[in-house]
């Protein structure tokens, strides 16, 4: 009876140690945003000198100041195109990609996927030449096309991998019941595979979106046209050589970060679904 006690004292004190974790690293997550939105509602003489999590006066006029200063609709405009294109591009041939080689067998199969993954350790950074000299052969630098296709190479490894390990986990009694009703190999794909990887789809959507939306730097280096930047050259304008209009680019972050973060929760039942779909099918 005292060893059966001990061990359930044990676990409580267990269990409410990793609460406790789970605590301070959602606090970590969720007081900088806090802040952040709370900064945003301040004016530039009360941003450092209040320290109050909530204002005393509400100044919601930062966000239009912040929306026309910034020229944010035309940025913001360029960001949803970018993002969702790249999206789209990345799911479609990921997706075709991760089917292949997990189902059909074809010369160099394990090579070309090693080299997908391995493709996962380079930095972005590390292929700012390469992708610069490439895009400058093929005139597409300074152009919205070769910034697209520059976001969907660099998302193609992680989501590649992501799909082939579901895929490969997929029982095959459902591909031979669509090929004895006829279906092609692209049909199984479209009919059987995508629909069973919904949870998947989600991960690599929330995740690819979230790397194009904050990309900027690439964008730097490819684009020479300030028409053409993405939003986070909004955020920019709020940065002075000796004067930083704070509230104003809180308004700018608050607004850039609303996007992804409603994606997140529209998706979120989807991401939990496709954390646990390897168990699922393993």
């Amino acid at each position: 009876m005292r060893t059966r006690w001990f061990y359930k004292i044990q676990r409580i004190g267990i269990d409410t140690l990793i609460h406790l974790f789970l605590i301070a690293v959602s606090a970590s997550c969720i007081l900088p945003l806090g802040w952040m939105v709370s900064s945003s509602l301040k004016t530039q003489e009360t941003v450092f000198a209040d320290m109050s999590f909530l204002p005393r006066e509400l100044h919601f006029a930062n966000y239009i100041l912040a929306w026309q200063e910034g020229g944010f609709g035309r940025y913001f405009l360029n960001s949803i195109v970018y993002t969702v294109s790249a999206v789209i591009g990345i799911v479609v041939v990921a997706s075709l990609a991760a089917y292949a080689f997990s189902r059909l067998r074809f010369p160099g199969r394990k090579i070309l996927f090693v080299m997908f993954v391995a493709a996962m350790m380079i930095p972005l950074p590390g292929s700012f030449v390469a992708l610069y000299v490439l895009l400058n052969k093929l005139h597409l630098r300074n152009t919205a096309l070769g910034y697209i296709l520059c976001m969907i190479s660099v998302g193609l490894s992680m989501s590649i991998f992501l799909l082939k390990t579901f895929f490969d986990k997929l029982p095959r009694e459902l591909e031979d019941a669509a090929r004895i009703d006829g279906a092609s190999k692209l049909g199984i794909w479209w009919h059987v595979a995508m629909p069973l990887a919904r949870p998947v789809l989600a991960v690599v959507v929330v995740f690819n979106a979230l790397n194009v939306w904050n990309e900027y730097v690439l964008a730097l280096i490819i684009f020479d046209s300030k028409a053409l930047m993405p939003l986070q050259r909004a955020l920019m304008v709020f940065r002075g050589e000796y004067l930083t209009n704070y509230p104003l680019l809180m308004a700018g972050l608050t607004i850039t970060a609303l996007p992804i973060i409603l994606l997140y929760l529209l998706m979120q039942k989807y991401i939990v679904k496709g954390v646990t779909a390897q168990a699922t099918f393993g």
